[in-house]
């Protein structure tokens, strides 16, 4: 495997400073909301999470088009990448979730069309695993699993908009909803300020991940490579 390039180990530092910088403003400059209290911080988490998942499963299906179109070994390492750093942060979209509903909604979870969705939304991507792992040849796999993340990827604009097209009590922070929505709350500039530093920084995270995750996988790959020469 080729040495970890240079701009890879700057971006993981740059990474864990900006996460560290977001975490202390979510804490300290953000101020807290007057009727939630401490435990509205977690939005900026839980937000940005969200934002990851979706992001991982729309890249994926990206890969997936152009491994169909080029049959390129690289485009099939990005989509297993994207949907496993996509799955990691929708579950981590859901605890969040849970932690925050407990006190606002009196529960841990509810049967809400965007809470059925997320859960819908990262089953269909964990078959997306067990479809792979069924598939011995790498080329068959690779165009099976093309195709399944292009299909899946329907499941992540119904997720996004189930809240906007449904009655709901999941607040919508972005466009137009329920404002009488159970947990909705108005931004205050330095809010919106830190939101949005968040979505920006859990995206670098994201692109991080991805670069590592990918070189993983072409290691995978070599591995695989060289059992298939011994079968042979």
């Amino acid at each position: 495997m080729s040495p970890k390039p240079r701009l890879l180990t700057i971006l993981d530092a740059v990474t864990i400073a900006l996460l560290l910088v977001a975490t202390v403003g979510v804490f300290f400059y953000a101020p807290t909301e007057l009727v939630m209290g401490l435990v509205q911080k977690i939005f900026y988490f839980h937000v940005s999470a969200a934002w990851v998942g979706m992001l991982g499963f729309i890249i994926a299906a990206i890969a997936g088009v152009l491994y169909l179109r080029t049959g390129g070994r690289n485009w099939d390492l990005v989509e297993m990448a994207a949907v496993e750093i996509g799955m990691v942060f929708a579950l981590i979209t859901i605890i969040t979730g849970s932690i925050w509903a407990r006190p606002v909604w009196n529960t841990w979870w509810t049967w809400d069309p965007r809470l059925t969705t997320a859960t819908i939304m990262e089953l269909v991507y964990a078959a997306y695993l067990m479809l792979r792992q069924g598939i011995e040849e790498p080329e068959r796999r690779s165009r099976f699993g093309a195709i399944y993340v292009i299909l899946g990827a329907i499941s992540v604009p119904i997720t996004f908009f189930s809240i906007r097209f449904s009655r709901t009590i999941h607040p919508v922070i972005v466009g137009n909803g329920d404002p009488t929505a159970l947990g909705t709350f108005d931004m205050t500039p330095k809010m919106l300020q830190i939101f949005m530093f968040s979505l920006l920084v859990f995206s670098i995270i994201f692109a991080d991940l991805l670069w590592h995750r990918v070189r993983l996988g072409k290691l995978a790959d070599a591995v695989e490579q060289m059992k298939l020469k011994l079968i042979q």
